[in-house]
């Protein structure tokens, strides 16, 4: 399909993080993302819920849908039923985030946002993450910090996953024997020795590693004039 921008198909693999999800909350953070949860919520995943981030529950337009009081928020998050997809300052190869600090944590290079909801998060519900500039200064060997629980530190939390991450180069998942993270699409344009350049850590890669999918004429249509007309999209992806 001609025409369509690398935050268009950056849109639709955020948008794919919450397919099949059913009636989960989703808390996309980040404009790719919320663009991408608002057009899951309107093609293929029409029972998932949206909110304001506050006490609302609302459309995909903005309008109020229903109340969510904080009670039933944490009991959507500590019992599996919220899907978020975070941000990510640095992460490794077993999906450990860090948004805290950079360097030792008692003497910091530099102070980021701090620990968070990051732990109870990714131990709780599903969780995967939007990396809009991909390279070797958050792709890395090892976090400097846990903050976001990867594989190799979630001693089998019964809610614990990270479905994917998405970057401005591809798409990556942890579909692999020992559960470190793989190349699992490239955005058009993209070579496999430009991911790999970019990484801090040798990752898996497929014999063949299929292209990031294509949006649909409706879909296309939906971001470019009912979900996102003002072009928001295009401040985290220019391309």
């Amino acid at each position: 399909m001609t025409g369509v921008s690398r935050a268009e198909y950056c849109v639709i693999a955020c948008a794919e993080a919450w397919r099949g999800a059913g009636e989960v909350l989703a808390s996309p953070m980040g404009l790719v993302p919320s663009v991408g949860a608002r057009l899951a919520r309107l093609t293929f995943a029409p029972d998932l819920l949206l909110t304001d981030g506050e006490a609302l529950l609302v459309r995909p337009d903005g309008t109020t849908e229903g109340w969510l009081p904080y009670r039933q928020h944490l009991a959507l998050v500590t019992g599996g039923r919220r899907h978020v997809m975070m941000g990510a300052s640095q992460i490794d190869r077993f999906g450990n985030q860090n948004i805290s600090c950079i360097g030792d944590w008692e003497r910091p290079r530099r102070q980021l946002l701090g620990v968070r909801g990051a732990p109870v998060n990714t131990l709780n519900h599903p969780t995967s993450y939007w990396i809009p500039r991909h390279s070797r200064r958050v792709f890395v060997d090892r976090v400097d910090m846990v903050c976001g629980v990867g594989y190799d530190h979630a001693a089998g939390a019964p809610h614990h996953r990270i479905p994917r991450v998405v970057s401005d180069l591809g798409v990556f998942d942890f579909a692999t024997p020992d559960r470190s993270m793989r190349l699992a699409s490239l955005h058009p344009g993209v070579t496999v020795e430009q991911v790999s350049q970019a990484t801090g850590f040798e990752l898996a890669v497929p014999d063949e590693v299929p292209p990031t999918r294509e949006p649909t004429a409706e879909e296309l249509r939906l971001i470019r004039e009912v979900v996102d007309p003002a072009g928001t999209r295009t401040r985290e992806v220019a391309a």
